[in-house]
């Protein structure tokens, strides 16, 4: 006998095959209608198209586990109501999953790493976003100290070829902006990459990292192919410790030291074309990065992003505040009291107090403006979120500076953290 769901479902699928989870639902029920050969053709076809797809790798295994009979111990298969082949006495066809159904995709299990990849293993082409970017330097409000380490490490040799030329200087390698997080690091790439009128691409560890062997090396490959593409672009690694944290620290699997060795032959290989290329990355542990990529000609240049000053966390409060109801708003006073928050402290703290706002709207009936009471109440029960990432950055600098962080230590001793 037939099962009107599943013939429903089998016709839905040849109706849209490109359609996995129905694909799934179907093997799974096949399978517990004691039809395994059929499971298999679906749970291959899905693990074809997505070989990281747990639940079909778990029915191929089953349908595959199924047809091979049952193991030393296991009771025996109840017999089939109708056979496939005339003459067979239990109605079970002997024949393997392949010889059954050529056209379906053999699992593989164990990659060789030898074989031409196919084209399940290929990363899609532009399978990054890269855009535009309208930011600007003077869009980034104070943080002038910061402004002027990116313009002489970086932009002012870029913008004059000619002398760039004349003093024979390279802008080979990259630039790491490293300081504790929520204080504006990826905006600056933005800017950076805005001021020379190039793309930019940002690329994160989940970008990257992948947990098929072989997988993450081909993805950072890629990720340098297409901004390669691009060019003239600026590629932002985001929190480059999570890719590139030292290979001889415990939790450095051979997966993780191979993709850091494919970093750094992207970066400066003999076999590689970066022109228009412009390497940028941004860090909130630099000490957990692995040494390699510290040298000259790679993330060589580095540049201190420390919570904003004064000018620029007024500028903050009024973007955030801006075309919200707010009334008598003192941004100069919000600024002097919020000494040590980061960019994203302050947005939370604006948040905070249009919540209270719209709270007592809500309780009153009548909407009423943002005022400076509700920033006052909110900044009570704010803290700097950067004080932990300053406890761990006092013990490198006391401890395990060997001149790398010497900006950090006199920034932190001139406010009487050391």
């Amino acid at each position: 006998m037939t099962d009107p769901l599943i013939e429903s479902l089998v016709r839905a699928v040849d109706a849209q095959p490109d359609d996995m989870p129905l694909r799934r639902h179907l093997a799974s029920l096949l399978l517990a209608a004691g039809r395994p050969a059929e499971a298999l053709t679906h749970a291959a076809r899905a693990l074809s198209v997505d070989p990281a797809d747990a639940e079909a790798l778990v029915l191929l295994q089953r349908a595959t586990g199924a047809l091979a009979g049952p193991g030393p111990g296991d009771p025996a298969p109840a017999p089939r109501v109708e056979a496939e082949e005339a003459g067979d006495p239990v109605g079970f066809d002997w024949r393997s999953a392949e010889q059954q159904f050529p056209e379906a995709p053999a699992p593989k299990f164990v990659r060789d790493e030898e074989a031409e990849p196919t084209e399940d293993d290929r990363v899609p082409m532009d399978a990054w976003d890269v855009e535009s970017s309208a930011v600007r330097l003077a869009d980034v409000a104070g943080m002038e100290d910061v402004k002027r380490a990116l313009d002489i490490s970086f932009l002012g040799p870029l913008r004059n070829p000619d002398l760039r030329r004349l003093y024979g200087k390279s802008l080979r390698g990259g630039l790491l902006m490293y300081g504790p997080p929520g204080c504006g690091k990826t905006y600056l790439a933005r800017a950076v990459a805005g001021e020379m009128g190039a793309a930019f691409m940002s690329v994160t560890s989940a970008d990257v990292l992948d947990m098929w062997t072989g997988r993450s090396e081909r993805n950072m490959q890629a990720v340098f192919r297409q901004a390669r593409r691009h060019a003239p672009v600026v590629l932002f690694f985001d929190e480059l410790d999570a890719i590139g944290q030292r290979r001889s620290s415990a939790s450095a699997s051979p997966a993780l030291r191979n993709t850091i060795n494919t970093l750094l032959g992207e970066l400066d290989g003999v076999q590689t074309d970066n022109e228009g290329l412009f390497v940028l990355a941004a860090t909130n542990q630099p000490w957990d990065i692995d040494p390699a990529l510290r040298r000259p000609g790679r993330f060589d240049r580095t540049v201190l992003v420390l919570p904003p000053d004064r000018t620029a966390r007024a500028a903050i409060f009024r973007h955030h505040l801006a075309d919200r109801p707010i009334e008598g708003i003192d941004p100069d006073w919000l600024a002097r009291h919020t000494d040590g928050m980061t960019g994203a402290d302050i947005a939370r703290v604006c948040e905070e107090a249009v919540e209270l706002a719209l709270a007592d709207s809500v309780r009153t009936g009548t909407a009423r403006m943002i005022t400076m009471a509700d920033l006052k109440a909110a900044l009570g029960h704010a803290r700097p979120s950067a004080d932990g990432w300053f406890d761990t950055a006092r013990n490198v600098v006391t401890f395990a500076n060997n001149g790398e962080y010497d900006e950090l230590r006199d920034w932190m001793r001139a406010r009487k953290m050391l």
